[in-house]
């Protein structure tokens, strides 16, 4: 079964060592598209959002210091808070809020690596949520606007040293998530042979 002919959304026929469906690599490539609409409301199992989050965990990290840690929000009622501050129609339907927080750390040469960190592992994080069946948006830039990761911290109790960089917002889509048109490879990459 061709995965790209299923609509809505698609299911995968290929299991991983651990006994849950993947999708081949490069189809959540070419899948992973940000999704703002409204999600299905069904719920997300533990071991889908700890599978998803390990991605984001196994991300390579500047001299493998590890910057960045993630709060999963299932709770309703913490859901609703943040929704209040990301009101979107994805935040407002999720069934879970993966939250990617860092910490600062700086080398002896002077490097800090954290916002390479928190980047890398995010997109593991979105490349995986794909690959389970699922949607979300990386909402990165409303974190810094009207102090709106400040606010996060307080209404999640994140302990001092860590800042909120983003919020994923995860769920089943009730609509297709088509990846939005991309410049071709000639206008973005070239080899020098």
């Amino acid at each position: 079964m061709n995965v790209k002919e299923l609509k809505p959304w698609y299911h995968v026929e290929k299991f991983t060592q651990r006994g849950g469906v993947i999708m081949d690599f490069f189809d959540a490539i070419y899948k992973r598209a940000s999704y703002r609409e409204e999600f299905d409301g069904a719920g997300i199992p533990k071991a889908d959002l700890e599978e998803i989050v390990e991605a984001g965990i196994k991300a390579p990290s500047g001299y493998n210091h590890q910057t960045t840690s993630f709060i999963i929000v299932t709770n309703t009622e913490v859901k609703s808070k943040l929704a209040e501050l990301v009101p979107t129609k994805a935040m407002k339907t999720a069934a879970a809020v993966i939250i990617p927080v860092s910490s600062y750390w700086e080398a002896n040469n002077g490097l800090s690596f954290e916002i390479e960190d928190y980047a890398a592992s995010v997109e593991n994080i979105m490349l995986a949520i794909v690959a389970k069946g699922y949607a979300g948006v990386w909402v990165d830039g409303q974190m810094k606007l009207d102090h709106t990761g400040d606010k996060i911290a307080e209404i999640i109790h994140l302990e001092d040293g860590l800042t909120v960089r983003a919020v994923i917002p995860v769920g089943r889509p009730v609509k297709d998530v088509p990846q939005k048109e991309k410049k071709s490879f000639g206008e973005r990459a070239k080899f020098i042979e």
